[in-house]
């Protein structure tokens, strides 16, 4: 979904892209990843992630990019609200495997969709409802968006499952973090995990290599994997529904 300022590629049918964009931050809002005390690992065991690690980097990040496994819906819309409640017009980039619970599925065709016009007959009185216009307007304004990736070699057998990160702030500071699965830290995970985190002041290299990393599976330049915008592997019917991950999005 291009936005003012953005640049385009194509998918693999020749059909734009989105490969880059500029902000529009009210510096008013923004703090400094680098004045948080962030560690270098955080385990379930020890640590409150979401707590001690991805509010506060939330909170002082103009960029959150993800890459995972997949998205639900539940998770998706606390991710949304906290972001851009405490960090206004602030974007969010996600790729996601291609695989998604049903009712989760069916509402983000909704969402990232152009065709998703059943929006209007919503109940605005429902607050799920509301948190689900919220991330409607975020996608519309360009501040949301969602890619898939899906392997493209047979030398791999299963999904995309790629793990990583990263924040970026108003001084070009940056937080990368690797080796959670958790689908979007959404508080009712039980996952024991361990992440791993780099910061560009103290680890400057590590940090470039996650940023080099998924801005090439943005543009669709990783060997053994394609990556699509939603509506493009909506459109093509590579979306599946996946029965292990049916959450139920209430």
């Amino acid at each position: 979904m291009p936005s003012q300022g953005s640049d385009s590629g194509s998918n693999p049918d020749g059909s734009t892209i989105v490969t880059n964009f500029k902000f529009l931050v009210n510096i008013e809002y923004i703090m400094e990843l680098r004045s948080l005390k962030l560690k270098e690992q955080y385990r379930s065991d020890e640590d409150d992630i979401i707590s001690d690690f991805l509010i506060p980097c939330l909170n002082n990040c103009i960029q959150y990019d993800r890459a995972l496994e997949y998205v639900t819906l539940r998770g998706l819309t606390t991710l949304s609200l906290g972001f851009h409640n405490s960090t206004p017009n602030a974007r969010m980039r996600l790729i996601s495997g291609h695989q998604f619970g049903i009712k989760d599925l069916n509402m983000m065709k909704k969402l990232f969709t152009k065709n998703g016009n059943g929006w209007k007959n919503f109940n605005p009185e429902l607050i799920r409802d509301v948190k689900l216009e919220q991330i409607r307007r975020l996608v519309n304004d360009g501040n949301l968006m969602l890619k898939i990736g899906i392997p493209s070699s047979e030398d791999i057998d299963g999904t995309f499952s790629e793990k990583i990160g990263i924040f970026r702030d108003a001084n070009g500071d940056s937080v990368a973090f690797s080796g959670t699965s958790s689908v979007m830290f959404a508080r009712k995970s039980k996952n024991f995990e361990t992440i791993d985190v780099f910061t560009s002041w103290n680890d400057k290299s590590r940090v470039e290599t996650k940023i080099n990393d998924f801005e090439r599976l943005w543009l669709n330049e990783t060997s053994s994997v394609k990556i699509y915008d939603f509506e493009y592997a909506e459109k093509h019917n590579l979306l599946k529904y996946s029965s292990e991950w049916a959450v139920n999005p209430n």
